[in-house]
């Protein structure tokens, strides 16, 4: 399943400069999914981020984490209570960065769902460039408050 900004747009409260993620390109109902986030210079972060040097900010790339398990657990859902609910980080854990993103980069999302206990999703995730691995959190969310 190819999911595109627009209907990314649809399903995740976001916007830019915090929508982090440009496109799904694969997705296995309640077990994984795949995002790709564009990294460019006209990322408004980069201007402090540092200057001369830049470097996208690990929160940024967990947040992209975070943002691309929201769209697995939305795009498998078939009950739409949890589409109209802003979801929230609970924890994340096991956070480890490998490599520094730069303009130029395209960070490949993978997200795996580990489980849903009492409205606590949980995920696996790891972020790549070219293949290489940049980024590895487990992180928990759950729904909120209405958007």
């Amino acid at each position: 399943m190819i999911v595109d900004i627009n209907e990314i747009m649809k399903i995740l409260p976001h916007r830019y400069p915090f929508l982090l993620v440009d496109r799904i390109v694969e997705f296995e109902e309640n077990k994984k999914i795949a995002g790709i986030k564009n990294v460019t210079m006209n990322e408004p972060f980069f201007e402090g981020h540092f200057p001369g040097h830049p470097v996208m900010p690990g929160v940024f790339i967990v947040e992209a984490m975070a943002q691309t398990g929201g769209l697995l657990v939305r795009l498998s859902s078939k009950d739409d209570t949890d589409n109209n609910r802003v979801c929230y980080f609970v924890s994340v854990d096991k956070t480890k960065f490998r490599r520094p993103v730069q303009p130029g980069d395209q960070l490949r999302i993978e997200m795996e769902l580990l489980g849903n206990r009492r409205g606590i999703w949980a995920f696996s995730g790891k972020a790549y460039v070219d293949g290489k691995l940049a980024c590895e959190a487990e992180l928990k969310a759950t729904f909120g408050g209405n958007i």
